[in-house]
């Protein structure tokens, strides 16, 4: 792991968090950040205040989108333990998302080193209520002051951290989502795999409509066919049927979601028939017709599990489970929950202990 510059702001008296904290509204003090370029690589690796960024208003990123972000999360559990969920794989994700916008990879571990010495650091902003925890938000910008369509030279790297409050404050509810086939939201072959900012500005007409028709998202159809379900715009989507759970294939249009590797990997542990296949829309409209559909579901960082109670399309309304979570997804959730604040075994070793001593400054 390279050296870590510290140029810390240092912190005076407790912190004091609102007792309703939302989410993505408070920052911590200090952030992670490093610069690449290709005679040095990776250099400057910093812990240093939150701040304004300097960029040159020419920055390429501003201009032609070459950038990328993650998210994920960290817990203290009830044994008073920092805990990261599932780091390596978020990172190996962000490298995918490099990959495809061509953008310099990072070293995973080096890259979950630096990411327990910031959370060691910055532990205290972890609140701890049920349902709380400190969200990370890992972000890449091409830097390159110039005009012109190519591939940045020079980049930025940073990470944020945010305390953020239960995604379900008042319980575990039901959301209501809209089918959206008047717009797309991503390509098999284009940037859908990646968490790239262009991919949620193209999200933001659909899910603004449906929002001012009441409900909380939409769940996106493939951009050829308009045919077949690929995801909801911050999660992705789950069908149980009588007879099997399926999940949509990643075909290069969707996100490579970790809680959804994640529920995958539960699913087979409890003995569940999970399949991974194409799904068309007919399918699912057939299958609640004829009484084959138990459950909608989708599954992401923020929410954990997000139950589906209510689907439309176009003058189709589905209900579903009459309105209220199955014991499927209760289940699934309780169980994630468990795992990252402590009070059940870790059995699937999703869990990275943050120990990391902070050098003197």
């Amino acid at each position: 792991m390279a050296n870590i510059s510290y140029r810390i702001k240092p912190r005076t008296g407790k912190i004091e968090l609102p007792e309703k904290l939302g989410f993505g509204q408070i920052f911590t003090d200090n952030v992670f950040e490093m610069d690449y370029s290709p005679e040095k690589g990776w250099h400057n690796h910093t812990i240093k205040p939150l701040s304004n960024l300097d960029v040159h208003p020419a920055s390429m990123f501003i201009h032609y989108g070459q950038a990328l972000f993650e998210g994920m999360k960290a817990f203290r559990t009830v044994d008073d333990e920092v805990v990261l969920f599932r780091p390596h794989k978020h990172f190996e994700r962000l490298n995918n998302s490099a990959r495809r916008l061509v953008m310099p990879t990072v070293d995973v571990d080096e890259m979950v080193e630096a990411l327990k010495e910031l959370v060691y650091l910055e532990r205290d902003w972890i609140p701890t209520k049920t349902g709380e925890a400190l969200y990370i938000r890992p972000f890449m910008i091409g830097t390159d002051s110039a005009l012109g369509v190519r591939p940045s030279n020079t980049h930025k790297l940073i990470i944020m951290l945010s305390p953020v409050g239960a995604y379900y404050p008042e319980g575990f509810k039901p959301v209501k989502i809209l089918i959206q086939d008047d717009y797309v939201r991503a390509v098999r072959k284009g940037t859908g795999e990646c968490k790239t900012p262009g991919n949620y500005a193209a999200s933001l007409l659909g899910a603004e409509i449906a929002r001012k028709q009441g409900f909380t998202q939409v769940l996106w159809l493939d951009a050829v066919e308009l045919k077949y379900i690929e995801e909801v715009g911050t999660m992705n989507i789950f069908i149980e049927f009588k007879d099997e759970i399926v999940t949509p294939e990643l075909t290069g249009g969707i996100l490579h979601g970790v809680t959804r590797a994640s529920v995958i990997e539960m699913l087979k542990d409890m003995g569940k028939p999970i399949n991974v296949r194409r799904i068309q829309l007919t399918e699912l409209l057939e299958a609640y017709e004829t009484g084959r559909l138990t459950s909608v579901f989708g599954s992401g960082t923020a929410a954990i599990i997000s139950s589906v109670g209510e689907l439309r399309y176009k003058d189709k309304t589905l209900i579903l489970n009459q309105g209220e979570p199955s014991q499927l997804e209760i289940d699934l959730f309780n169980e994630i929950q468990a795992i990252q604040t402590g009070r059940t075994p870790d059995r699937f070793n999703w869990l990275v202990k943050v120990e990391v001593p902070v050098p003197a400054v």
